[in-house]
């Protein structure tokens, strides 16, 4: 298992990004405001390839200011804004290989009451979906270009739950992309409701294979 904090630390192991795609399902993301501490089990992810990917924001040598993060060492912070949603990525590979993972969803774990009036909404409505839990957590374009071991996002150390499958499937979102648009690289944790889309039947355990934290 890829002990994912080491690796931001600079343990000088190489993982793929897809790797770290994966070993992030499981992981809880805790954000500290002043308004109050909510965090959530990462269930969703996506990798995003750099130079080769058409669909990653780096394709093709492309650094401009607004995607200076992506160019970060690894646990570096990505936030960028589509439309009127604000986005959290993961810098996963050496500084100055744009690779990352967009965290599309999680399962929210503390702060639900925070959560909720920050959203409006309640449930699976929380956090399924890479603005929405951005949403919910408080997340604003002022963590861009920050580091997960030292932002007031972080990962918890002492926390984890292991999925029992994890599936893939082509990117939400991705069109006109070549053969990217049907790269196979959204991974999600089977029968957790908190899946962006979610499709079948929810897991008793929501998809872990020990109690939920």
């Amino acid at each position: 298992m890829i002990n994912l904090l080491e690796y931001y630390q600079g343990s000088g192991e190489n993982y793929t990004t897809e790797e770290i795609a994966q070993a992030l399902l499981g992981s809880v993301l805790v954000n500290e405001t002043p308004e109050g501490l909510t965090s959530g089990i990462i269930v969703e992810t996506e990798a995003y390839l750099g130079l080769e990917d058409e669909a990653a924001h780096s394709y093709n040598g492309r650094n401009t200011p607004r995607i200076q993060a992506m160019f970060g060492k690894p646990g570096t912070l990505y936030v960028h804004q589509m439309h009127r949603h604000i986005l959290v990525n993961i810098v996963t590979q050496p500084k100055g290989v744009p690779q990352g993972v967009l965290i599309r969803a999680l399962e929210p774990l503390e702060g639900l009451e925070l959560m909720t009036e920050r959203r409006k909404k309640t449930g699976h409505e929380l956090s399924n979906g890479p603005g929405k839990l951005s949403q919910a957590m408080g997340i604003s374009m002022d963590y861009n270009l920050e580091h997960i071991l030292d932002s007031r996002l972080s990962i918890e150390p002492n926390k984890r739950v292991i999925p029992i499958k994890i599936q893939s499937s082509p990117r939400i979102g991705i069109k006109n992309k070549g053969k990217w648009t049907d790269a196979a690289l959204r991974f999600y944790v089977k029968g957790n409701p908190f899946v962006s889309r979610f499709k079948g039947e929810i897991s008793e355990t929501f998809g872990w294979k020990s109690c939920r934290l």
